[in-house]
């Protein structure tokens, strides 16, 4: 039987890139060619010129995002630079374009200076109806996210970021009403205080979590420690009980919930017993979490997830982004914000009403009613 890897390799190279272009009508005639370039093409350039809104009338760009990386932060595989990452944008493109029907352009660049990416995509910005940022590294991304979204017209949006928050916070509402608890009354410890780490604990802190301790590599995160940047005295706020330990182990005893946004492994059964009755454990690092699903059971936790396919409650931003991208063009939304952020979580567990479990908290990526439902909740 083949391997993982040779299976991957075989068909990525008889693919040679998941996405393709084609025209949407035939040029057959010369009165094809008469309408559809020259001369007919200059009456909408025209309009364009006329009125730049008209882009989104007679071209691609209403339905049209690029994705860009500088390959700094890919999957679990770290700083790969952006050739090696290409594969992994022409994914991300064609899934927004599978589940969302929206045209998306992967784009790599070939620098990770914040000056560089953030001049190159404002260079390319008036191509689409939106900008896509994927696997960029933290804190820079933080950067170039903020300024693109304040200098750009247009919605600018960091999947790691944003799309794992979102899922997570629809997960965890569900997960409190089968456990019978309040988002006021849990404590939460989140391990990873990356990009995804900070917004988790962003926006769980805006939907009403009070108590959230984050450990980074160098244990918690708390205001005694020196040298913390912006998003890390954010976080450090959020430690109301200003817990300084540095051992993830102890750190997780007599919580409610674990998060994990980090690195695999770093768990073990006996910690889970630590937590309260019916703790919750999202075991996210990809592909191997930080303690398994079995072994999280073992330890008492009423409901477990992680980021595989192979278990039960994936979590995974493929749920939020195709969707959120065909409402942003469709409604021609150019900022999202924390309200945004925070009803899309609320679409989720909306979606799955009452039809809930301790393996079913969120809809399955393949629901093909999901995208279209968040696009018009939006």
């Amino acid at each position: 039987m083949s391997s993982l890897r040779e299976e991957s390799l075989e068909l990525h190279r008889k693919l040679k890139g998941k996405i393709s272009q084609e025209n949407k009508v035939a040029v057959e005639t010369y009165d094809d060619l008469r309408l559809l370039y020259s001369p007919g093409v200059a009456e909408p350039c025209l309009e364009i010129q006329k009125d730049p809104s008209k882009a989104y009338d007679y071209t691609r760009k209403g339905n049209t995002i690029g994705v860009f990386s500088d390959g700094s932060s890919v999957l679990g595989l770290g700083n790969i630079w952006p050739l090696a990452s290409l594969p992994v944008m022409e994914g991300k493109a064609m899934l927004i374009k599978e589940f969302g029907g929206i045209n998306a352009i992967p784009l790599i660049i070939d620098s990770q200076d914040i000056e560089t990416v953030i001049s190159t995509i404002k260079l390319l910005a008036p191509w689409f109806g939106g900008i896509h940022l994927e696997d960029i590294a933290a804190p820079a991304c933080f950067e170039i996210e903020d300024r693109l979204a304040a200098e750009l017209d247009i919605p600018v949006f960091h999947d790691d970021q944003h799309g794992t928050a979102i899922i997570v916070l629809a997960g965890l509402i569900n997960s409190l009403k089968l456990v019978g608890k309040n988002k006021e009354d849990v404590k939460v410890v989140l391990n990873g205080a990356g990009s995804a780490g900070f917004r988790i604990a962003e926006l769980l802190r805006a939907y009403g979590f009070r108590n959230i301790i984050t450990f980074d590599s160098q244990g918690a995160i708390h205001t005694g420690r020196g040298e913390l940047n912006k998003q890390k005295l954010l976080l450090a706020s959020y430690n109301v009980e200003n817990f300084s330990g540095n051992s993830l182990s102890e750190g997780i005893g007599g919580r409610d919930v674990f998060i994990g946004v980090s690195r695999p492994n770093m768990l073990q059964t006996e910690d889970i017993k630590l937590m309260n009755a019916d703790s919750i454990v999202f075991a996210l690092a990809n592909p191997t979490p930080e303690i398994g699903y079995e072994e999280a059971k073992m330890g008492g936790a009423a409901i477990v997830a992680t980021g595989r396919s192979d278990f039960p409650n994936q979590i995974n931003n493929l749920s939020v982004f195709p969707g959120l991208r065909k409402g942003l063009l469709e409604k021609r939304i150019s900022k999202v914000t924390i309200e945004h952020k925070l009803k899309l979580s609320q679409i989720l567990v909306d979606y799955m009403g009452e039809e809930i479990d301790s393996e079913h908290i969120i809809p399955s990526v393949f629901d093909r009613n999901v995208a279209q439902v968040i696009a018009d909740g939006l």
